[in-house]
């Protein structure tokens, strides 16, 4: 999955005094999950080491789609290791769609920047300081990692992955609403309504890295049905 950055103020809104935003500003991660029992551990201690580290304000939220590897049994562990002020697990009964699932996790989410990525390891949360350096900078709507800027790479990547971003919480609610994506062209697409709506894009160049654990969980239908949904979105916008 990809990882993204959003804020709560709107479009061309005027910049917070300084000192301000880092006094109130809070992250939510929303992690969605199926069968990560391996990686779930490694990527939410990176998380909570990066954010630390940072001094930065966050919470992590876990969104088990029913793994039958028993991801749900790992990540109740790490809510009682780290505190459930900081790993908030909200799970479901099944795999519902990756769009549906950032949907469900934002319900629960108290930052007013959302980011959301892979628990895979396909992206590594040193970057998300970065993320929240570029957006403070250019006051941005939107955060982005891209590999085709600066010194981002690609090891064991291919075109099947996602993108890690950063949001305004508002910004990604009134994105959700216009989206009509279920699967993983859902990132895509709210990438695409955001450019409709004139809302302002910063990228940051990161490397992503093939799943360490496990295989991808994109199977052959999933495939078709991600052309498909890019199909769509370009035939309605």
């Amino acid at each position: 999955m990809a990882s993204v950055l959003v804020s709560c103020t709107p479009p061309g809104s005027r910049r917070e005094p300084e000192g301000r935003a880092q006094r109130q500003d809070k992250y939510s991660v929303l992690l969605p999950t199926y069968n990560e029992r391996e990686n779930l551990p490694l990527i939410v201690w990176l998380l909570v080491k990066s954010f630390s580290e940072s001094g930065i304000n966050y919470e992590i939220i876990i969104i088990d789609d029913g793994s039958p590897d028993g991801t749900r049994d790992v990540a109740e562990q790490l809510e009682k290791i780290y505190g459930s002020d900081k790993i908030v697990l909200r799970p479901r009964e099944k795999k519902l769609g990756l769009g549906t699932a950032y949907i469900h996790g934002m319900k629960h989410a108290t930052g007013n920047y959302i980011i959301i990525m892979d628990a895979d390891l396909s992206h590594h949360p040193k970057f998300i300081p970065e993320f929240i350096r570029k957006q403070k900078e250019g006051n941005f709507d939107i955060v982005s990692g891209t590999r085709y800027k600066g010194n981002g790479g690609v090891y064991g990547w291919d075109l099947k992955r996602k993108i890690i971003r950063l949001y305004r919480k508002e910004v990604l609610q009134k994105l959700i609403e216009k989206c009509v994506s279920k699967g993983y062209v859902f990132q895509m697409e709210m990438i695409v309504r955001a450019r409709q709506l004139n809302y302002t894009i910063g990228e940051v160049p990161i490397s992503f890295v093939d799943r360490v654990y496990g295989e991808s969980k994109l199977g052959g239908n999933e495939i078709v049905s991600f052309l498909k949904g890019l199909l769509t979105l370009f035939a309605t916008t």
